[in-house]
């Protein structure tokens, strides 16, 4: 039984807790048994049912609110406790539109918002490119002005949901001036003709991923969201939201982790003792608890904030993202260590979570990124201060 006592924690308010009650208890019913095989078709799935029960409301801001990032929080390590394509599902959903949430105009938002918070539009956030990575003000993809329309021309990597989503938010720089500055974001709707899935791309831990190419793809001026060169701006914006997600995500992976460690600690015997008898076992026990708990704190800290009004919260969503992602990658492997030869078996939840739980150090900025953006953030507080 997974640990539930973090939901008294001052942090959450009543509605908070009902919410993950609520949300733990469906996708205990419905998030389980799930054929990762054909992932497009699960995802498609998932994506519908949460969308029909109502979980995916909190993927799109209200008009004149802001997001509940307590919430997004709460329903990632909620469903990524469940099944990591439950916690996909989820995320994208809000990833992909939230810069149409946080500056979409009211036509942009009245298109798409209700599609994609009910689970009858699938979206996808498309930032990175083949180059750049992380160095988002490194892209050189081009929206060129033609008359009423802008021309898009470039490719985009490692797009999740790439292929199966039916609406990309796109970066593209608009202006000669360097670096971030030249950066402008739109809506491009996956029937957009001169837009392509040039390859999917396939991972350890099976998600929808594609390779995109733009060639002269035009889209109408009214695809612009919030103003022409603010879209680094608007991309960080949007970040700055969901960066604790990935930790939150990271978070339900090591409590679940930790659970089938305590499951194994106390069902095997050796020498006909449990395991857990083991002092060295119980030491393993207790670094897992403690990395659990110290991630959660960092993870609702940072949601608490944001929801407190805090204009940006790069430093703690930076910090939050670091130490979660990294102490779940350290306490699946010792989850996995626990359970010996059966930790490595294809199939186990162990062993799935070892997989699943790498390329959250990688994407929406990597560890060594947070790194650098922690320390910066130190250094500026420290001046200011």
């Amino acid at each position: 039984m997974a640990d539930r006592s973090f939901l008294d924690w001052p942090f959450f308010d009543a509605r908070h807790k009902d919410w993950a009650d609520g949300l733990d208890a469906w996708a205990g019913l419905a998030v389980q048994g799930l054929d990762h095989a054909d992932t497009d078709a699960t995802c498609r799935g998932l994506v519908k049912a949460l969308g029909e029960a109502g979980w995916l409301q909190p993927t799109a801001a209200e008009e004149g609110d802001r997001f509940d990032v307590r919430t997004l929080c709460l329903s990632r390590e909620t469903l990524a406790r469940h099944d990591g394509l439950a916690d996909f599902a989820f995320a994208m959903q809000g990833l992909g539109t939230g810069a149409i949430s946080l500056f979409g105009t009211p036509a942009q938002k009245a298109e798409w918002l209700p599609l994609t918070r009910t689970g009858r539009a699938i979206s996808a956030f498309a930032l990175t490119e083949p180059q750049s990575g992380s160095d988002v003000a490194n892209s050189t993809m081009t929206a060129e002005e033609d008359g009423d329309h802008f021309v898009l021309n470039g490719e985009k990597t490692w797009i999740s949901n790439g292929g199966i989503a039916d609406v990309y938010t796109v970066f593209a720089r608009t202006g000669g001036a360097p670096g971030a500055k030249g950066l402008s974001a739109f809506v491009v709707p996956a029937d957009t003709t001169g837009f392509e899935v040039v390859e999917r791309l396939k991972t350890i831990a099976p998600h929808p991923l594609a390779r995109l190419r733009f060639s002269d793809c035009r889209i109408p001026k009214a695809a612009l969201i919030g103003a022409r060169g603010e879209g680094f701006k608007i991309a960080m914006s949007v970040l700055d939201v969901f960066r604790s997600t990935v930790a939150a995500a990271a978070l339900g992976f090591a409590r679940r982790a930790l659970d089938e460690a305590l499951t194994r600690a106390t069902t095997r015997h050796v020498q006909g003792a449990a395991l857990f008898d083991l002092q060295m076992v119980q030491g393993h026990i207790a670094d897992m608890a403690v990395d659990v708990d110290a991630s959660a704190l960092l993870v609702y800290r940072a949601a608490w904030a944001k929801d407190s009004g805090a204009a940006r919260i790069t430093r703690e969503a930076a910090m939050a993202k670091l130490f979660s992602t990294d102490q779940a990658q350290k306490v699946i492997d010792r989850a996995l260590q626990l359970h010996g030869g059966d930790g490595v078996k294809s199939g186990e939840t162990v062993e799935k979570l070892y997989r699943e739980i790498r390329a959250l150090r990688i994407y929406e900025g990597a560890s060594d990124v947070q790194k650098v953006i922690i320390a910066r953030q130190t250094m500026a507080a420290h001046l200011g201060g």
